[in-house]
């Protein structure tokens, strides 16, 4: 057997995370939630960091088939989440930005001080890296939280989506396209809502007016084309798909509400990606309550439709 060997690795080679991004960003306006981003060049991989303020609560929602994650499986206190490339080998990431909480906290490991990070990847190793070898290591996750900041979201194939790909469930003459991760966010007096989302679907992507608009590409025409309007494949598609999404409301909601939320925006992201939540990706959604204020003006179910809403917006930015 013959190994492909790389001259650049995780280990021992000086990997310097890199924690500044020209191009696109979402300028948003939500108070105490930050946004940090870092990627090593030399994939290119990376991760991305939100990290809400004391007193944040959360839970998941998890479709797809093949799910890589941690400290997702629960309900309760979130003091940040980690998205990140490198399959789950870049679950790495996230202990890394749970040792840097850890050296805020000045090393207090007292049981209700204990830093809660919830992490998941997508599987990023495919022909757009320059290298397979690196991935989000736990350098690349302190380095994303303490570069994190309020009010910008870079976008497109930055962070965890920096080698994001769609469209791959159509075999020949369709191809996949790069993709990468979005986002949207909305405000009403003092309610905010924002929705993150780093797209790696097996599915292509679809616009409000119903268009093809992301993956599954005829090379030849340069035309996309919907799962509807083509010949259903007869082989599997590859593996290595992923959408992840973090939605993250101001509001104190029930856990019952928290996690009807979920659902709901989880589920109405059909709408953008298409197919969605199959046995070859790994869909995780986590919501967000930061509890800064009590009900919203929207109600809850105005609430949960504007994050729906913005949920397909997010998706739609992230290419």
């Amino acid at each position: 057997m013959t190994h492909r060997k790389y001259a650049i690795t995780n280990d021992g080679n000086g990997l310097v995370p890199i924690v500044e991004f020209d191009g696109p960003a979402l300028e948003f306006d939500f108070p105490g939630l930050r946004v940090g981003v870092a990627e090593y060049a030399e994939g290119p991989t990376g991760c991305t960091v939100i990290e809400f303020p004391r007193g944040s609560t959360g839970l998941s929602d998890v479709r797809g088939g093949s799910v890589a994650t941690v400290l997702t499986f629960r309900e309760g206190w979130v003091d940040a989440v980690c998205l990140a490339g490198g399959s789950v080998y870049g679950l790495e990431a996230a202990a890394g930005v749970s040792a840097e909480l850890l050296a805020r906290k000045n090393y207090d490991t007292d049981w209700m001080n204990i830093a809660i990070v919830s992490g998941a990847v997508i599987y990023d190793f495919n022909r757009f890296r320059t290298n397979r070898a690196v991935y989000p290591d736990k350098l690349l996750g302190r380095a994303a939280l303490r570069a994190a900041r309020e009010g910008s979201f870079p976008l497109g194939p930055r962070g965890a989506g920096a080698c994001a790909t769609v469209g791959k469930w159509l075999g020949a003459p369709y191809e996949l396209e790069r993709a990468g991760q979005g986002a949207a966010c909305y405000r009403d007096g003092d309610s905010r809502v924002a929705v993150f989302t780093v797209v790696n679907a097996v599915g292509g992507l679809v616009d409000r007016s119903g268009g093809a608009v992301r993956g599954h590409r005829d090379e030849t025409t340069g035309r996309r084309s919907r799962m509807r309007d083509a010949t259903p494949p007869r082989n599997e598609p590859t593996g290595g798909n992923t959408t992840l999404t973090v939605v993250v409301v101001n509001q104190s909601l029930e856990v019952r509400q928290l996690r009807q939320l979920a659902r709901q925006v989880h589920s109405s992201m059909a709408r953008a990606i298409e197919p969605f939540h199959t046995l070859h990706d790994g869909d995780v959604l986590y919501a967000i309550a930061t509890n800064q204020i009590g009900d919203s003006p929207l109600g809850y179910a105005g609430l949960a439709h504007v994050a729906s809403e913005l949920a397909w917006d997010a998706v739609l930015t992230s290419f």
